[in-house]
Formats: structure tokens, C-alpha cells, sequence
């Protein structure tokens, strides 16, 4: 199937979602709450794009459109520029200390709204990207709490969790740094609790707290891992070069 966006002639699949296709084809959308780990979650709405189907016109979220026939995109027309500039405002609002926010609404022209009241300092967008990392890739430690203009991101009853192995998932795929995480090589803090870091046997290169060893060990069924992933190939590979030679 072919399908135009922004006059580019580009190939997808049925059911391929917006997002996706334009970024195979080097056409950039901005997004906030995207992971191509954890697809799906439409909610910060930044990366709204026109769609044009037999000769209608709609805004749509790029990263859960799916391309179910020949359709026109715009990426860049005024009523999108209009309404992902209204959209990074507010969450400039919402997160005034998040300077990816601050820099996506000078690129994107966002309007200032000076009538709308500037949220406590923040980064964070309640996106829900490392809640969502935290329950399908470790333990569910954190949740959103709370409701209106006092939800947030947090441990139950904000105390240290008993349930963290401090893999740091939720901190990777956060998209405005909100997430505290200190790494010093020895140690890791995040959510009030401090681990220490396992080393690898071989070259001594830190591969991840305790916890987070034994539960990645428990979902494969193994024993926890003892190699960095360096260490871990270069021993494969020299099982290889034995088993069928050079």
C-alpha cells in the first residue's frame, strides 16, 4: 500500500501505525510519550498529524493511526501547527522545569498563555510511559496516584517501595528526565531506595543491581547473570569458534 505524506509516496503495511511509516521513510513527527518498546499510548497528543481520506479531512495521534487505505498526511499544515502548539503549552504548564518541554515550544511555535497558571516545579507530564515500563518489564512498583491537579507518579503512599529491583526501566523511557536516578558505578538510587551494583566476573564493568539480576533470571527460568553483554558474546563467540572451528 502506498500512501503520501507531506508529498512523499511512502510503502506500509495494512494496519501499520502513522507514526511508524513515517519515521521508516526519515519523515519526522514529534512525540513525547512514544517508545518503540512500549508502542501505543497516545497520551501526550504531540504527535497529531492531518489525515485526508476521500476528501475529508481529520486530526489525528500518529502513533495509534493505523493506515487501513490510500490517505494524504500532512505533518506540518496550520491546523496542526495550531493544535500541537496548544498542546506543548499545556504541558509546559503542567511541567515548567522540563526543558525538553521548554524546547519543543520554541521549535514548534507554542503560544505562551499567560492566562493559564504555571504548575509547581515539575518535569513530569503524566505521561504514564515508566509506569507502564515499570509493570510490563519489572515489578509495578509505581502507579499514578491521586486525581486532578495533584495526580502524580509514585510509590504507594510515596514510601521507598518493598517491591523496586532499581533496574531504572521507568527512568530510561521517561521523555523529560522526571525520574530521579543516581548511578555512581557501585551504587543505584531511585524511589528512596539505594542498591548496590553487581559487577561483571570477567571485566568488571557494572551489569545491574542484585534484585534486578535474580528477577530477569526468575522470568527466563536461569541463574542470574554473571557477564556483561560484552563478555557474554565474546564467550559465546569462542564456544562457537570451538564447537566449528575458526
Amino acid at each position: 500500500m502506498i500512501i503520501t505524506i507531506d508529498g512523499v509516496a511512502c510503502e506500509c503495511e495494512k494496519g501499520e501505525f502513522l507514526l511508524q511509516v513515517a519515521r521508516r521513510n526519515g519523515i519526522v513527527i514529534p512525540s513525547l510519550c512514544h517508545h518503540d518498546s512500549l508502542p501505543g499510548q497516545a497520551s501526550c497528543r504531540v504527535c497529531v498529524v492531518e489525515v485526508v481520506e476521500q476528501g475529508r479531512s481529520r486530526i489525528v495521534a500518529s502513533c495509534v493511526f493505523p493506515v487501513e487505505s490510500e490517505i494524504q498526511v500532512f505533518t506540518n499544515s496550520e491546523k496542526v501547527k495550531a493544535q500541537r502548539g496548544m498542546v506543548l503549552a499545556l504541558l509546559h504548564k503542567r511541567a515548567p522545569d522540563s526543558e525538553t518541554i521548554a524546547w519543543m515550544c520554541r521549535q514548534y511555535g507554542a503560544p505562551e498563555l499567560a492566562r493559564v497558571s504555571v504548575g509547581k516545579a515539575d518535569k513530569c507530564i503524566l505521561c504514564g510511559l515508566c509506569v507502564r515500563a515499570c509493570a510490563e518489564l519489572s515489578v509495578g512498583a509505581i502507579s499514578t496516584v491521586n486525581r486532578g491537579v495533584t495526580k502524580q507518579i509514585a510509590t504507594p503512599y510515596h514510601e521507598p517501595s518493598t517491591v523496586c529491583v532499581g533496574c531504572g526501566s521507568c527512568a530510561r523511557v521517561c521523555p523529560t528526565g522526571a525520574i530521579q536516578l543516581e548511578d555512581d558505578g557501585v551504587r543505584r538510587s531511585i524511589w528512596g531506595r539505594t542498591f548496590q551494583l553487581v559487577r561483571c566476573e570477567r571485566c568488571g564493568e557494572p551489569i545491574g543491581t542484585r534484585e534486578e539480576l535474580e528477577l530477569a533470571a526468575q522470568k527466563a527460568g536461569t541463574e542470574p547473570d554473571t557477564l556483561c553483554q560484552a563478555c557474554r558474546k565474546q564467550q559465546m563467540a569462542r564456544v562457537l569458534a570451538d564447537t566449528f572451528g575458526d
